[in-house]
Formats: structure tokens, C-alpha cells, sequence
């Protein structure tokens, strides 16, 4: 007897096929049947004029603490995800010893698990068990993480004895991630050179050949063209597979080389290199509000970060460094989380309104705000261009990645980004149903079989006999976001059934609790 029978769908199975009408059976975390005809099943769900496919796997996400925090998964399950990509941009949850550990300490404290104690992923995979989990977790490894954990937050290149201790690291968490991940923009991942990168992410690969090199490039903006070439170059001399996070071109100046950027991985296909990317159907990045300083401002830590902007004379070099910004660049930056409880009037207002009210000019805005919010301001930038996104996605080696932590859906005083709540339902509404960027079996296949396949998630991402029960079943008529930049706390609509490792987590529309993740 199966515990539950899907009968009447249109089963799309993640590969890009057309949809079938077959019934799919489930016993304990697997799929065990697929046929034309019926079954005895403890429960029966008719699935009539809606869509069943693969759970959604989220490429990019930072839910290493959030998770840990608070395992429901709301914001993710609610959107038909099962699956999670975790420790992107030079983040993850290990190793996080010395410098690495006191800079990640306020984050920690700001969500009440700074109590909690681990040395390695092994332990942190059984914190997250133990306590529980919605979806299923992979991770990367951050290099962030261990250039933190050896040398600190400094600007300079480490000694053959720092190599070898960022190595034996790598090597003690080898066989528990799927790859390495860069984060080129923040600190420290800003002061690690070229050749670093490809002798750490050479070294994973010797000892784990399946290890990817996914990254947060040096520059989706100005140095865009170099950054992409960067990747690429690290991907050839590391013998690794790549993969660029988030891939964009930020800035109404660099939306014209989207051509350039497409061509040279495409050049990289063709001469072998095994290269794909991520994106966010949304046209607004988030990130942290400093990330406008130069890179030196971060050498040595926030302490010094914050010493720095409160020089007159380095205030003076950081400006001129920024350089003349319009008033639309400021009227693009909107403030969205806030730790000081005097600034809270600033969440979801924009830089250039936020100046005027201080009677400061946008400049000596940023820095006030940076000062006194300690560094820990998030920001939503509006810079990119709707055609190009739609040839992000339409690249037949692209995914969806939400870049977005997974977290209940109680409001907060901050405002994630709406790609926290509505990334794949906007992704086949929109641009799928909407627009017919792709047909829906390529569309889905993006979000399932296809990362299934990237990030070696065995027997996931394709509804097959003896692969596990990750799926999703929606209402293609009616699936839509409705999370929005200034309001985001709001789960989509159209999501009838979420089934993680055979356990619903959405059942007829409505959440269960059942925390039935794994770590991959």
C-alpha cells in the first residue's frame, strides 16, 4: 500500500520533456510508482488541472543561520522549494574560528543562536537535525570563511604556513560540501589574488574531482568584463567545474556588455570548461549598504572600516574613490534592515530621500548611516536591466537562485528582499507563463533536474521510480508572487502541495510544520 497516490496531473519530470499523464505513488521518502492506472494509497490526492513536477531547488541562498535559527522554511516551502544551495559568496557555516567567528558573532546574537557551538559542517549538520529542518541542505565552503579563520580580515597575500593551514581546513570538510564558494566583493574575499583562489580551489579539487568553484565574481559592474574572464581563467587552471553566482550587469553603463559577457563563457564552453550561472528574476540586487566603500576601506576588520569613514582626510580619498554619483544612483539605493533602533524611520526609504531629510548631502548620508548602524546595514539596489534579465534566464545553462535566506514569514523590522518570498513563482508566472521566455518543461527543468545535476544531489530533481519524493504541485493558472519590495512579508499564491523526502510541508495550500529535510 502507498502512503500517498497523485492522481490527474500533469507531471512534468524535470527533464525538459512535455508533460505526461501518469500517476506517481510515494512510500516513505521515495517515489516507488509511476503508472496509467491506480493503486491502493492511505491518502489520494487528485491533482486535477494542476502541474506536478520535481521540488524546486534554490541554487544560491545564505540560510546557514537562519536555518539554524528557525528550521520552518517558510519563505522557501511556500514557494515550492525542497531543496537549498547553501554557503554562497565566501559565506558558510565552517569553518568559522578567530577573526571569522567574531565578525559573524552579531549576526548570530541577532538571531539567538550565538549560544549554540560547533568546530566543523559535522557538527553543524547535527545542530540542524537535531533541531530540525524543511528542506533538504547542501553547502558550499566559503573561502571567506577560511582566509577569516587563518588570517583575518587583512589585506595581504598569506605566508606558506597560512596555505597550508587554509588546505588542511579545506581537506577536513572535504567530503561534506559540494564545492568552494568566493565572495570577490566583501571582505575577505577582496583581498584574495587570482592565484590564491586557483591553488586552494586546485587543491579541493584533487581530493574531491566533483568540487565546484561557484562565485561571487570581483565585479558585476565596471570591471565586469575582467571578473567574468577571472572565473573563467580559475575554472581552467583549477580544473574545476564554475559557476557564477547571480550573474547581472549592475549599472546603466555596463548593460551593454551582456553581449560580451554571454560570449566569453560561452568561448569557455566551447574550449571545455564546464561553466553555468544563477540568477533572480527580479531586476533590484541586495546586499550590504558598505559594499559602496573601495575594497581598502575593509582592511583589518569593521573597526577599522569605521575609523577610516570617520577620518576627515580618508573621507576625502573615499569620496573621490566613489566618485560623482547622480541623483539617481542615490534615488537607487534603498535602506532595508536597520539594527539601531533611532534609525528604524530609514527602513525602506531611499538614500537620496533619507540625505534630504538629514539636510546632508547623499554622501555624508552613506557615512552617517554606516556609522551608526555599525556597519550592518542592508540596502536594495535598483541597477539592472529587464532585457538583459530575460537573457539571463533564457541561457539553457542558467538556474534560479533566490540569493535569499530561508525565514518564517512573521514580520520583521528589516525588508528582505522580495526574492526571499516570490523568486520561483514570479520566475514561471511572469516570464514563463506570461511572457513565453521558455516552455514550461525547460523552465522547470532549470529549477529541478538541471542544478540536480550541477550540485550532485543524487536522486533529486526528477520524478523517476526510486529517486526521492522532493515535489511540488501548482495550479499553472494561478501561481503568482505577491511579496513586494516595500511589503515583502507575503507567501505566494498557486502552491497546493510541497512533499520534502515524502513528507508534506504544504498540504492542500496550508502549511504542516513537518520538518522533513535531509543533509545532502
Amino acid at each position: 500500500m502507498l502512503d500517498y497516490l497523485i492522481i490527474n496531473a500533469n507531471v512534468f519530470d524535470g527533464t525538459a520533456s512535455n508533460e505526461k499523464e501518469v500517476n506517481v505513488g510515494i512510500n516513505s521518502d521515495q517515489i516507488t510508482w509511476i503508472g496509467s492506472n491506480t493503486r491502493i494509497a492511505k491518502n489520494i490526492i487528485d491533482a486535477k488541472n494542476c502541474i506536478l513536477c520535481p521540488g524546486f531547488i534554490d541554487t544560491h541562498t545564505h540560510s546557514e543561520f537562519s536555518l539554524l535559527a528557525d528550521g520552518s522554511a517558510q519563505s522557501k516551502i511556500t514557494q515550492g522549494v525542497t531543496t537549498e544551495i547553501n554557503g554562497n559568496c565566501g559565506l558558510s557555516a565552517s569553518p568559522l574560528l578567530g577573526e571569522a567567528y567574531e565578525h559573524r558573532l552579531p549576526e548570530l546574537k541577532i538571531l539567538d543562536i550565538d549560544k549554540l557551538k560547533w568546530k566543523n559542517f559535522r557538527e553543524f549538520f547535527e545542530l540542524l537535525i537535531k533541531r530540525g529542518i524543511a528542506v533538504n541542505f547542501a553547502t558550499l565552503i566559503g573561502l571567506g570563511n577560511i582566509r577569516a579563520s587563518v588570517i583575518g580580515y587583512s589585506s595581504r597575500e598569506p605566508s606558506a604556513s597560512e596555505m597550508s593551514k587554509m588546505k588542511k581546513l579545506i581537506k577536513e570538510e572535504s567530503d561534506l560540501i559540494k564545492g568552494m564558494s568566493t565572495g570577490l566583493i566583501y571582505p575577505p574575499g577582496v583581498f584574495t589574488k587570482t592565484d590564491e583562489i586557483i591553488e586552494l580551489m586546485g587543491y579541493l579539487a584533487s581530493i574531491n574531482p566533483d568540487a565546484i568553484y561557484a562565485s561571487h565574481i570581483r565585479s558585476e559592474g565596471k570591471e565586469l568584463i575582467e571578473a567574468i574572464t577571472e572565473a573563467i581563467e580559475i575554472g581552467h587552471k583549477s580544473a574545476t567545474s564554475t559557476h557564477i553566482s547571480h550573474i547581472k550587469t549592475a549599472g546603466i553603463d555596463n548593460w551593454h556588455k551582456i553581449d560580451k559577457v554571454i560570449s566569453l563563457i560561452e568561448d569557455g564552453r566551447a574550449s571545455g570548461l564546464n561553466i553555468t550561472c544563477d540568477r533572480y528574476p527580479y531586476t533590484a540586487s541586495c546586499t550590504d549598504l558598505d559594499t559602496i566603500l573601495p575594497p581598502w576601506t575593509y582592511d583589518g576588520g569593521t573597526n577599522e572600516e569605521l575609523k577610516r569613514i570617520q577620518d576627515p582626510e580618508l573621507k576625502k580619498r573615499i569620496s573621490s574613490e566613489i566618485g560623482e554619483r547622480g541623483d539617481d544612483y542615490w534615488k537607487g539605493v534603498m535602506v532595508t534592515s536597520i539594527v539601531n533602533p533611532e534609525n528604524a524611520w530609514m527602513s525602506g526609504e531611499r538614500l537620496f530621500d533619507i540625505a534630504q531629510r538629514l539636510k546632508l548631502s547623499p554622501m555624508e548620508a552613506l557615512f552617517k548611516i554606516i556609522i551608526s548602524e555599525k556597519a550592518q546595514t542592508g540596502a536594495i539596489f535598483f541597477s539592472m536591466n529587464e532585457d538583459n534579465l530575460r537573457r539571463f534566464l533564457k541561457l539553457p545553462y542558467s538556474m534560479i537562485g533566490s540569493d535569499a535566506s530561508a525565514r518564517p514569514l512573521t514580520k520583521t523590522n528589516s525588508l528582505p528582499h522580495p526574492r526571499a518570498f516570490g523568486t520561483f513563482p514570479r520566475y514561471l508566472s511572469r516570464y514563463v507563463r506570461d511572457e513565453g521566455l521558455l516552455t514550461l518543461g525547460t523552465a522547470i527543468s532549470k529549477i529541478t533536474s538541471l542544478p540536480a545535476e550541477r550540485f550532485r544531489l543524487l536522486k533529486r530533481g526528477k520524478i523517476q521510480e526510486g529517486y526521492f519524493a522532493d515535489l511540488t504541485i501548482f495550479d499553472y493558472s494561478k501561481i503568482k508572487d505577491t511579496a513586494e519590495y516595500k511589503d515583502p512579508f507575503h507567501s505566494s499564491e498557486g502552491i497546493s502541495y510541497v512533499f520534502v523526502n515524502g513528507i508534506p510541508a504544504i498540504y492542500e495550500g496550508e502549511i504542516t510544520g513537518k520538518l522533513a529535510g535531509k543533509i545532502l
